[in-house]
């Protein structure tokens, strides 16, 4: 059976997976620059060892309130491919990797509408809960239209 190794996290209480080969790290940050007429969701930018990285509230690609940046904020690094570099997903909490059998996977189901549905490519039930995975690429991408 083929298997895939996904990293947790939630927002608004909704657990979400990305394929941990997207991943480049998880941290807590505290300091953001913002940047002057960036799209909404992007929460602004830090330095990672003399890289600058844009954070890219989830929340806000999601259709809900923007992340309040006070205090440690979690953040998931994806990793660039092709010309892009890496960039910060905004998140709630922090899970854990889980490992998922390829037939488990769901197609996203049709009560999930809205900005949402966009960035969702399907679904894995795990242990009476839902995780939603995230496409990476429609997850950062920040000129997108939300409504």
């Amino acid at each position: 059976m083929a298997s895939r190794q996904f990293a947790t996290f939630e927002v608004a209480d909704q657990l979400f997976g990305v394929e941990v080969d997207t991943v480049q790290e998880v941290l807590s940050y505290n300091e953001y620059t913002p940047v002057p007429l960036a799209p909404p969701a992007v929460g602004g930018l830090f330095n990672l060892r003399g890289q600058v990285i844009a954070a890219v509230d989830l929340r806000v690609q999601l259709g809900l309130n923007r992340q309040a940046l006070e205090g440690p904020v979690m953040n998931v690094i994806i990793r660039g491919s092709g010309e892009r570099e890496p960039v910060s997903l905004l998140v709630d909490r922090i899970g854990e990797v889980v490992d998922l059998e390829d037939e488990a996977f769901e197609p996203p189901p049709d009560t999930l509408s809205g900005p949402t549905r966009e960035l969702v490519v399907g679904t894995f039930k795990l242990d009476g809960r839902l995780m939603l995975a995230l496409d990476v690429n429609q997850a950062v991408d920040t000129y997108r239209a939300t409504t």
